[in-house]
């Protein structure tokens, strides 16, 4: 039997692999009833870009919106589920205009599945990134945010980020670091709204998705 909701968030904690010279997550509990404390108080410290997170267009637009600004429906709505085989270009997976190109996309969300994981997996920059004339079609096909299963839509050495900035001209939001190696390709609501982090260039979210026969006017 298929599960009603397919979790697609990786675990935050301190074994999980932030980008490089990034913030890692750390958890430090300051009140502990163990201790006589009334309850259990727990402070955290992370960049807003470890694990699944959607990045808001200021943190590769200075003039973009911010997270809190983002409007709630472009993280809500029907998503298609594709498996995707990059291709390598000088040893380096990227996910090209043709490849693209052959999915039905029938959704203005789409989630592209291109590794599988363990459930604490070290940060590899070898990662299947985006070039922006694969935006470009997406974009063409009425998709309004990508999802990927990797920690960029650029490759982890860039320094410009074509993808990133290509999405802005497009209007695409992103959202990186889901898990999909559980998840079967198709259709899907997905569910990944963003803390309301006022003036945030990132947010975590707990990214699920549900099966699409059991919603109703979905977009």
């Amino acid at each position: 039997m298929k599960p009603r909701f397919y979790d697609l968030s990786m675990p935050l904690s301190e074994k999980t692999a932030p980008f490089p010279l990034d913030t890692p997550f750390s958890r430090v509990e300051t009140m502990r009833m163990e201790d006589g404390d009334a309850c259990n108080v727990t402070v955290i410290t992370m960049s807003v870009h470890v694990g699944t997170h959607v990045d808001a267009p200021y943190h590769y637009d200075e003039q973009g919106l911010r997270i809190d600004e983002v409007a709630l429906e472009r993280y809500i709505g029907k998503a298609n589920v594709f498996t995707v085989y990059p291709r390598e270009v000088d040893g380096i997976p990227i996910i090209t205009a043709d490849d693209v190109r052959e999915l039905s996309i029938s959704a203005e969300r789409v989630l592209l599945h291109t590794e599988t994981y363990p459930e604490y997996a070290a940060f590899h920059a070898n990662f299947a990134s985006i070039e922006p004339d694969a935006i470009d079609v997406l974009a063409e096909r009425g998709v309004r945010l990508i999802g990927v299963d990797v920690p960029s839509v650029d490759k982890a050495t860039s320094k410009t980020l074509p993808a990133h900035k290509r999405c802005r001209e497009r209007e695409i939001l992103i959202l990186e670091n889901l898990r999909l190696e559980h998840v079967p390709d198709g259709d899907y609501e997905l569910i990944a709204l963003p803390l309301r982090i006022a003036g945030g260039d990132a947010s975590p979210v707990r990214a699920v998705l549900r099966m699409y026969a059991e919603t109703k006017d979905m977009t």
